[in-house]
């Protein structure tokens, strides 16, 4: 069964979303959307090359919070740091060592950083064992890497182990 519909959810989804984008529910159409709803996720799944696994995830409601709390709290310091003088900005690219090796928490580290304001991730690179990071002000690139690794990598380790 596991073969045959590889996502329910997914199957589920794509069946309602057919009938709504079409809004014909003639026999045709519940038809074409059941077939779609077979093939779609069996087609995605052989794009997919690495399915995503979890392990801890009650983890995923702590670094939630977290990363809330640090948007807002960057999101005040750069409005600080635009309104203050510009000469006193340093921006920096630097190289953030990945201990992750899941493709999927590579993609979600990559994205908390570009969510939280003052920092983008701009590189992965090709041995993925690399992040850039462009940090729109940098005062000490250590601290920023161990805090990044703290607070963000080491709880992707335990929910994408």
């Amino acid at each position: 069964m596991k073969r045959l519909l590889p996502s329910l959810p997914l199957s589920v989804a794509v069946f309602v979303l057919w009938l709504l984008l079409v809004a014909d529910f003639s026999a045709g159409q519940v038809a074409l959307a059941a077939v779609l709803a077979l093939l779609l996720p069996l087609l995605a799944g052989a794009l997919q090359p690495e399915r995503a696994r979890f392990g801890r995830t009650l983890m995923i409601v702590v670094l939630v919070r977290r990363v809330l709390w640090d948007m807002l709290l960057s999101n005040i310091e750069v409005a600080r740091r635009i309104l203050g003088p510009e000469r006193v900005l340093t921006p920096t690219f630097l190289w953030l060592p990945l201990e992750l090796s899941n493709i999927h928490g590579i993609t979600t580290l990559a994205s908390i950083i570009t969510l939280t304001p003052g920092t983008v991730s701009a590189e992965l690179s090709d041995d993925r064992r690399h992040l850039l990071i462009h940090c729109f002000n940098l005062a000490d690139a250590e601290d920023m890497l161990a805090t990044i690794k703290a607070r963000y990598e080491a709880p992707l380790k335990e929910i994408f182990p």
